[in-house]
């Protein structure tokens, strides 16, 4: 994954469960939940995840 604000990121296809570990606190990981598989494709497929955070996941689901 290319990005300064995200340390790395997995998907629980089975819970809908995205979760993300940030650059500035590595040691936590913060779930995301009810998030579709295309969301998911989308962030490991961009070329800015940070970007890609904001835009479609930050506000959206539900932590």
């Amino acid at each position: 994954m290319n990005s300064s604000a995200i340390r790395r990121a997995g998907y629980s296809a089975e819970s809908r469960t995205l979760t993300i570990w940030f650059t500035s606190d590595p040691a936590l990981g913060y779930d995301y939940y009810g998030v579709p598989a295309h969301i998911w494709q989308g962030l490991i497929s961009t070329s800015s995840a940070g970007t890609y955070f904001h835009l479609h996941i930050e506000k959206q689901y539900g932590r």
